[in-house]
């Protein structure tokens, strides 16, 4: 049902779509805490992403580039990188704030 539900946010989005698919750099984190894991107290932080997605259904992978947040169409590759920093190449959608992911890759 979920993935129905992205899916269709998905397609009502592209109409708001951004010019096409693009690079975006930036750490894998969650919806609930966003950029800072401090006040769970779960370390390490990648364990956190980890739990606060699998905790409540509300919460989802995102990427946070260093001052915006944007959320995952892709939710199960997030899971092993979670609090690494990667490349996510994708087309942005930018009324929702969602980037429909093509690829995820480490940052060396």
């Amino acid at each position: 049902m979920k993935t129905a539900v992205l899916a269709l946010a998905l397609a009502a989005g592209s109409v708001w779509a951004a010019d096409g698919p693009r690079t975006f750099t930036g750490v894998i984190t969650d919806t609930m805490c966003g950029k800072d894991h401090a006040h769970m107290g779960v370390k390490p932080d990648a364990k956190c992403v980890r739990e606060c997605v699998r905790m409540d259904k509300r919460y989802k992978y995102a990427l946070h580039d260093g001052s915006n947040m944007y959320v995952l169409s892709d939710q199960q590759t997030p899971e092993k990188y979670a609090a690494q920093k990667v490349r996510v190449k994708g087309t942005l959608y930018t009324k929702t704030n969602i980037i429909k992911v093509d690829s995820i890759e480490p940052v060396e």
